[in-house]
């Protein structure tokens, strides 16, 4: 277990079996995820959380100069509501089984040339939805855990922040199928993300953020 309460740069990790842990609210606190990539057509995004939130708070932030909602996973406080913005344009989706106190497997997708968006709890997709078509994410890209942006790279809110832990954070740059969203969900030999891959993340942590040995129960 490691401690920091500093801003400290690392380069390429396998974090395989590690999480994050984010131990308290603030305005502050949260890791940054390092992508050369600047133009995204379509977008698939899944990471596992754990929370006690009731509250509003992020899950991911993707921003560019444009839009700072370019890509972004929201967990409304109103029950079973997670919200997906794709530049700048939300679809709330309804009658989520958002539990807290567990490990939660979420992917979410939109595609530009569509419009479409799909949230992924579970292993449970939801209906798909229109957000923002025929235009891509372009412009130097900003990804945050911990921290909703609402400015490029900034614009924290304590009150929107996540408390918890985060782990297996990947990002491709297309939308998966159901079949490898699955695979994923199931935690299986799926294909890692070819934007963002937990088994080779490049991260800075800015705060009060842990890098642990994901907790596992055994019976």
């Amino acid at each position: 277990q490691r401690l920091i309460v500093i801003t400290w740069m690392m380069s390429t990790i396998n974090l395989s079996g590690k999480m994050f842990t984010f131990p308290q609210q603030t305005s502050t606190a949260h890791v940054k995820l390092s992508t050369t990539r600047e133009d995204f057509s379509a977008v698939t995004a899944c990471l596992r959380s754990f929370t006690d939130l009731s509250r509003n708070h992020i899950l991911f932030s993707l921003a560019t100069p444009s839009a700072a909602n370019d890509f972004l996973l929201f967990k409304k406080a109103a029950a079973g509501q997670i919200e997906v913005y794709a530049r700048d344009v939300t679809a709330v989706f309804d009658g989520q089984e958002y539990k807290l106190n567990a490990w939660l497997s979420v992917c979410a997708t939109w595609d530009s040339a569509s419009g479409l968006e799909q949230l992924w709890l579970n292993g449970k997709p939801s209906c798909r939805k229109f957000t923002s078509a025929g235009s891509n994410i372009t412009g130097h890209t900003i990804i945050t855990l911990g921290q909703e942006q609402d400015s490029h790279g900034g614009g924290f809110d304590a009150k929107q922040s996540f408390v918890g832990m985060i782990s297996d954070v990947h990002m491709w740059d297309h939308v998966l199928s159901p079949c490898e969203i699955s695979r994923y969900m199931d935690n299986l030999n799926f294909t890692p993300g070819n934007v963002l891959n937990w088994r080779e993340l490049d991260f800075q942590i800015i705060g009060r953020v842990l890098l642990e040995e994901k907790q596992n129960i055994c019976y």
